[in-house]
């Protein structure tokens, strides 16, 4: 079953190359492949990129030798050859960087700094494009110290948008690679005002950038420790969950554990499951389904069912199943606090439909035994402040009706307007600017 739900070939195709060799590692830690397909698949990865002594170390444990092809060899020499060259036409533009008192005479205004640069360094257009072909190349080797460097000081002098953005990306890679999430998560704010501001020869590439950006996002949120409540933010506003819906449905599974694991109880939670009831044919993953069953189906037998799937499936996803050791005890904290919660939407919501409930049926559909059921509903009572009585000589737990009044249904079904007026205004707004572009 865990290979079934396995996404990393989708997800795969909208990464980096270099982006994939995470996921891999993890999938390879679990076991979840047999060792010779990851490692040839690793090798084919790698014949698209220049880090040869990785490959080289790959093909000996697949192989079991100490001996690489003779191909190898001589791409490796191409290679140190090819990064020479490149840090040669860069130098004196390094050389520069290098000099702090020089570089504090670059300003905000990159004309300036490029006329500083020709006149007084005698460094023009063709050493800036070695600097960026040097940390390309830089990244390509598997340096992405170095590569995050020279992209970060390429940005400040390029005047070329189109290769600024690039640059960007190659930043971002480089800093997810290096597990650096705060300045990660920067260049993905920066990355994201660009998409949503820039004018795309087509609105469906506008649509690529936003699921590449969406794909690459889940190593930054998944580390983070704001990134559960951020990724709700993002991926919940409507032009990127429209996206998601068209493009990438798989990615709601994402969200969808961002709102059961998030404390707060998003507002946005109730409109999230008209999207699962919308999806719940399309896309059949074992979360979403969960929710579907509690909170459109009513089917807790089914959630049941479905949690047991999920908790396997956290374990081995590459960015859910993420092990915290304290000395000699591992655990995975998203799935004990899937679990809680998981078991809480299940007696909550099981609750509020039933009047009178048999507390043994209670815990056979939380995986409980009665004792942990009884402490289960007590908490929820005092949390949830529902009005409930338990009666312990007859194990059950009594509901009483809590109907709002007329004026607590009129607040409630009012207070979406305010925010889909909001939205409307903006869409016209954007229109119309759009409009007066043109």
């Amino acid at each position: 079953m865990a290979s079934k739900y396995d996404l990393t070939p989708r997800i795969a195709q909208q990464l980096d190359i270099h982006l994939i060799f995470p996921l891999l590692e993890f999938l390879q830690e679990q076991g979840l492949y047999p060792d010779e397909y990851i490692l040839k698949a690793k090798i084919e990865l790698l014949n698209h990129t220049n880090m040869v002594d990785y490959a080289m170390d790959i093909h000996k444990s697949l192989y079991h030798t100490d001996d690489v092809p003779q191909e190898m060899m001589e791409r490796r020499a191409e290679v140190v050859a090819r990064l020479k060259a490149l840090e040669e036409a860069a130098a004196p533009l390094i050389t520069f960087l290098q000099n702090s008192s020089a570089v504090q005479e670059l300003r905000a205004d990159k004309q300036h700094n490029l006329q500083l640069l020709h006149e007084r360094y005698q460094i023009g257009p063709d050493q800036i494009e070695a600097l960026y072909q040097y940390a390309k190349f830089q990244f390509e080797c598997g340096n992405y110290s170095g590569a995050a460097d020279y992209l970060y000081q390429y940005q400040a002098l390029c005047t070329n948008s189109d290769r600024s953005v690039s640059a960007l990306w190659g930043k971002l890679a480089a800093e997810i690679l290096m597990q650096n999430w705060d300045i990660a998560l920067e260049e993905l704010n920066r990355l994201k005002e660009i998409i949503d501001s820039k004018n795309f020869s087509t609105p469906l590439n506008q649509v690529q950038n936003r699921i590449w950006l969406m794909h690459w996002s889940l190593f930054i949120f998944f580390n983070h420790d704001n990134g559960r409540t951020l990724i709700i933010d993002l991926f919940n506003q409507d032009k990127y969950l429209n996206a998601i819906q068209t493009s990438a449905p798989h990615l709601l599974r994402y969200l969808a554990i961002a709102f059961i694991v998030n404390k707060r109880r998003r507002p946005q939670f109730k409109d999230f499951i008209k999207v699962i009831q919308q999806e719940q044919h399309s896309c059949k993953d074992p979360i979403t389904e969960f929710l579907a069953c509690i909170y459109v189906n009513y089917d807790f037998d089914g959630a049941q069912e479905k949690m047991k799937e999920c908790e396997e499936l956290i374990l081995n996803d590459p960015f859910l199943g993420k092990r915290a050791e304290e000395g000699s005890f591992s655990s995975v904290p998203l799935r004990d606090e899937f679990l809680e919660n998981a078991r809480l939407f299940i007696s909550e919501t099981y609750c509020r439909i039933h009047q009178r409930i048999d507390m043994g049926v209670l815990a056979e559909k939380l995986n409980l035994n009665l004792e942990e059921a009884e402490r289960w509903i007590v908490n929820l009572i005092r949390t949830s402040k529902l009005d409930a009585k338990i009666d312990t000589e007859t194990g059950t737990v009594t509901m009483e009706p809590n109907q709002p009044n007329v004026y607590e249904q009129l607040i409630d079904h009012t207070k979406p307007l305010s925010g889909r007026t909001y939205k409307l205004v903006s869409q016209l707004l954007e229109h119309a600017q759009t409009q007066l572009a043109r």
